[in-house]
């Protein structure tokens, strides 16, 4: 019996090695057609000339200025987002958390409108600022989330953290079409831009800006896969298994939320992609943590690659918002999950 669990374990872990193999080539496929996706076309030999330096400086201009910062963005912020989706859903247990449905994304929004509604000069403004704000924003929504979802007696109930943070979310959408009557026509154009999940943060500034968080935030998250393994057995069988559950909770969702926050900064409401990437890596490799936190992270990396990719193809040489894309693949993916899921 031990050989056979061995064994299992032995064919689970190569599926999850071929399945990460195969998202990493489809992404790399993807990147070769994003950088070659606009009015002006890059044969695979310019492209591949002007990556090592060797291109026209015309070139040089279309691939490092234009197109280079924004294609590590999307892939960036993809792997951000459905990674903190997959910690939400083993947190609480729910299969439609996702920080876009429960509103922490609608925070980090509200806090960056704030910034946007009353800095005077855009082109001045400090972008190192924006995660910071975003994810001040996404925090506090969170913490309100969880206090309103929480019952002494009963613990955390995964509907009701569903149904307050829709809830939340929709208050804090009103508050923000109401701030935005006091916009300049240029801040407003801005916003709703921003509210579509066009990914307006496209130089390197942002790929900055935004990469310390990935960085540091994802290999801790996969560090803690034991943990989320322990923790979808039950609050219960966890801390009888010695996990010190309360504090685990709160440190993963601090990672989740500054996650959210920080892509949200720079990539505008862009939602579905913690909801999709976790299911789509659950289905293919799993329930371990070990391997599917690392899958999550390659198909979110994907998913919003190809939207990207496609909302700028299809109307050229005008381009459809990454999330406008996003939510048309993932609207009735969440309305199929919702009818499948019990009360």
């Amino acid at each position: 019996m031990n050989n056979n669990m061995i064994t299992t374990e032995q064919q689970r872990m190569q599926r999850g090695l071929i399945v990460c193999l195969v998202f990493t080539i489809l992404i790399v496929l993807a990147f070769m057609i994003s950088v070659n996706t606009g009015p002006i076309r890059l044969t695979p030999e310019e492209l591949i000339r002007t990556l090592f330096g060797k291109g026209t400086a015309k070139q040089e201009l279309i691939l490092f200025d234009f197109r280079l910062p924004r294609i590590v963005i999307s892939m960036l912020i993809g792997a951000g987002l459905a990674v903190s989706g997959c910690v939400m859903q083993s947190i609480s247990r729910n299969a439609l958390a996702d920080p876009g449905i429960l509103g922490i994304n609608a925070g980090a929004g509200l806090m960056v409108m704030l910034f946007v509604s009353f800095y005077p000069n855009m082109a001045t403004a400090p972008i190192m600022a924006l995660p910071l704000l975003a994810l001040l924003g996404a925090g506090l929504t969170a913490a309100l989330i969880y206090i309103l979802a929480y019952k002494q007696n009963e613990g955390l109930s995964p509907t009701r953290l569903l149904l307050t943070g829709i809830a939340v979310a929709a208050g804090i959408s009103a508050a923000m079409i109401v701030l935005t009557l006091r916009l300049s026509p240029e801040k407003y154009q801005f916003v709703a831009s921003w509210l579509a999940g066009s990914i307006w943060g496209s130089n390197w500034k942002f790929v900055l800006a935004l990469l310390p968080w990935i960085v540091v935030l994802l290999p801790l998250v996969f560090y803690k896969a034991r943990v989320l393994n322990v923790m979808n057995l039950g609050d219960q069988i966890a801390t009888g298994l010695g996990a010190s559950v309360e504090r685990e909770r709160l440190v993963l969702i601090a990672c989740s939320v500054a996650l959210a926050g920080a892509c949200v900064a720079v990539s505008g409401g862009i939602g579905f992609v913690g909801l999709i990437g976790p299911h789509l890596a659950r289905r293919l490799v799993g329930p371990k943590h070990e391997l599917l936190l690392p899958t999550t992270a390659l198909a979110g990396t994907l998913l919003v690659l190809t939207a990207d990719t496609l909302g700028r193809w299809i109307l050229q040489p005008s381009e459809i918002p990454t999330g406008v894309v996003v939510a048309v693949i993932g609207a009735p993916y969440f309305l199929y999950l919702l009818a499948k899921t019990k009360a």
